[in-house]
């Protein structure tokens, strides 16, 4: 059926972000670390930072949304005993961002975003990590301090992807199905997750997602939980309520239906392409409108008629195998197979 290996190579370049948009967004990272050194080295030079950028950045595992917006998660790290709370930490470091962009600093839960309108956001998780921890703590707003270690996250997807490449490309595609259907579908932590732990290889991606969302299913169906493969080792679909499960399994199993039609039954690519769309977005090419699989095959049968000297050229110059027209002469492979 209709082969969309190259669509989603493609697909997979639309999600990149842009190298003017990713230099800007490595400058505002510089200025935000300095002005947070600046800030606790006069008001509090106790509390010295350190920064660890973590997450999908650090994982390459970014995607530039339908929004054609991204994020950075920059890590501040205080190599100390706390003697003020999570949240006093927090803001601390919030009052050293205040004013870095014309939107007001987000002080949420476990980080604090800062927000270039209409390009990119940068989160600031703060940590304390006292000498004899075995792990950080992060800092959660109105609740203290929980062990949490995104370096060993980052350790764990780096050698997930070392047994296989393709993963980055179908963690990205997981995370723009996600992008694309919103309304609380699972974080980008989670979709790494799902990927790396079900991970079914092809040399074809359509395929090797198709295939790979089937796994996922199965496994929830089995168990519904994402467990963070590293400290705290947090189940992330813990505090899903009902609709927010539902609507994910739903979008899921609606994916996998219109995947096996794209790959198992549709042979024409244009409407492939828009099966896959449907779940992927504008950012997913629209592709030829024709039945590339009998395209393929047919160049191939010219191709290996050419190398056995059983191909024939009409007056027009097409090559065929029908034993009509001047017969070709003997031709050498010479590339090789």
């Amino acid at each position: 059926m209709a082969n969309c290996n190259k669509l989603f190579l493609d697909y997979n370049e639309n999600l990149k972000i842009p190298s003017e948009k990713k230099k800007r967004l490595k400058s505002s990272k510089e200025t935000l670390r300095d002005r947070i050194r600046n800030h606790f080295k006069k008001n509090h030079p106790e509390y010295e930072p350190e920064f660890y950028i973590q997450g999908s950045y650090k994982m390459g595992t970014t995607i530039l949304t339908k929004d054609e917006e991204c994020d950075l998660d920059d890590g501040v790290y205080f190599k100390r005993e706390a003697d003020v709370t999570a949240t006093t930490l927090q803001k601390w470091v919030k009052d050293a961002l205040d004013g870095a962009t014309s939107t007001p600093v987000e002080h949420r839960s476990k980080c604090l975003r800062v927000i270039y309108k209409a390009d990119y956001h940068i989160d600031f998780p703060v940590y304390i990590f006292p000498d004899g921890d075995e792990h950080p703590s992060l800092t959660i707003k109105n609740e203290g301090f929980e062990e949490s270690d995104p370096k060993d996250v980052v350790e764990w997807y780096k050698k997930e992807k070392k047994k296989n490449e393709q993963l980055k490309r179908i963690v990205k595609h997981l995370k723009g199905w996600g992008d694309h259907k919103r309304n609380k579908m699972p974080s980008g932590l989670a979709m790494t997750i799902l990927g790396a732990e079900n991970l079914q290889p092809n040399e074809r991606d359509d395929v090797a997602l198709k295939d790979t969302l089937i796994k996922i299913q199965k496994t929830l169906d089995g168990k519904f939980e994402c467990i963070v493969p590293a400290t705290p080792y947090d189940d992330l679909f813990e505090n899903y309520d009902a609709t927010r499960k539902s609507n994910f399994l739903n979008n899921l199993d609606d994916f996998i239906q219109d995947a096996k039609k794209a790959v198992d039954d549709e042979p024409n690519q244009l409407r492939a392409s828009k099966l896959w769309r449907k779940h992927l977005g504008d950012k997913f090419p629209l592709g030829a409108d024709e039945d590339v699989d009998a395209k393929e095959a047919s160049l191939r049968a010219i191709s290996a008629a050419v190398l056995s000297d059983n191909a024939f050229s009409d007056s027009t110059g097409r090559i065929s195998t029908d034993n009509t027209g001047v017969k070709n002469k003997p031709h050498t492979n010479y590339g090789g197979q």
